[in-house]
């Protein structure tokens, strides 16, 4: 039936309809309905005008249905328990429900949950398919249109349609390679400075090109300086091959990917006192308010916060995430 005929019809005169055939009586089926006699009538003609058709005819053994209304008995049944069965809350069991759910998460956040978070699913709930996404600007409608389920992000200012829950935060870092001439103190920035850097950008929509500013580039320029710039990518491997094959330098974190910095090892230094940044930047999970009461997302959404949770309690810190300082975050 197209959407205009819908709009014209009732579901209460369904039920209505689906009584009348059984009772075959106006005054009986009023009582089931627990309605009026004369509502009862007035629901049997409004029946009549959605249909098209008289329906019932009387005759002393009470009514007599139509050949329209015996062939719309033949499928009312099926139809009206496939509303209930959809009007029904159903009970969710993440054992056997089927289900995909997509997260967008920039490569430093995504690396420390999202493993766990597929390990977690398959022993507990292998019908979810799990789907992940690098995070560019465009995630806000992408989560309005229902295209991703949730993202990973830093917090910031959002229209009330989103739902943000803090996972922590982090601490913005200079990293380097074991061995590097300033691996042994905490350096300045004119030493940072005499050294090359390697721009990796977290989240970024746009084409990487060494002339796009970071944060920290704009820093250095209201102190008159600047830096060299040796690489700019946004591929993590690459740029820790190169930080640990040369002198570079990179902006990271203090806490984040322990294997990753173990394996490559990687010195992790304060940020140089002369820039004024923020010394903890909050994580949080974003998702839209049309999946708030949407059983599946509330059981995801439970174990990353548990995940979340793991990687702080391990730490012995309020921290998740990789510091985002290389993303020009202006255009927010």
């Amino acid at each position: 039936m197209p959407l205009d005929n819908l709009s014209r019809v009732d579901l209460n005169l369904l039920v209505a309809m689906q009584v009348l055939l059984e009772e075959r009586n106006v005054t009986r089926a009023a009582e089931r309905m627990f309605i009026t006699q004369p509502a009862m009538s007035k629901t049997l003609l409004r029946l009549r005008n959605a249909f098209d058709d008289p329906l019932f005819t009387r005759s002393g053994r009470g009514l007599v249905p139509t050949p329209r209304a015996l062939e719309i008995q033949r499928q009312l049944p099926e139809i009206l328990n496939s509303v209930s069965q959809v009007l029904e809350k159903q009970e969710f069991d993440p054992a056997t429900r089927e289900t995909s759910i997509h997260i967008v998460a920039p490569e430093f956040m995504a690396v420390q949950a999202v493993p766990e978070l597929t390990k977690l699913l398959q022993e507990e709930s292998p019908g979810i398919s799990l789907a992940l996404s690098n995070i560019d600007d465009t995630y806000e409608q992408m989560l309005e249109s229902g295209e991703i389920d949730f993202a990973l992000e830093v917090k910031k200012p959002l229209p009330k349609d989103f739902i943000v829950t803090p996972l922590g935060s982090f601490r913005p870092a200079v990293w380097m390679r074991k061995g590097h001439p300033l691996s042994d103190h905490d350096p300045s920035l004119d030493e940072m400075l005499e050294y090359p850097f390697i721009q990796y950008f977290l989240l970024i929509a746009d084409k990487v090109s060494p002339n796009t500013e970071s944060r920290f580039d704009r820093m250095l320029h209201e102190l008159g300086r600047k830096r060299n710039k040796a690489l700019t990518t946004d591929q993590l491997m690459t740029a820790l091959d190169t930080l640990n094959s040369s002198n570079c330098l990179m902006m990271g974190t203090m806490d984040d990917l322990k294997q990753e910095g173990e394996y490559y090892e990687i010195v992790r230094k304060p940020y140089p006192k002369e820039i004024e940044h923020y010394p903890e930047i909050p994580a949080v999970l974003v998702q839209h308010r049309r999946t708030l009461n949407s059983p599946s997302h509330c059981w995801v959404k439970e174990k990353i916060l548990s995940i979340v949770q793991g990687l702080r309690d391990e730490r012995g810190i309020d921290e998740f995430g990789e510091e985002l300082a290389e993303r020009d975050r202006s255009k927010h």
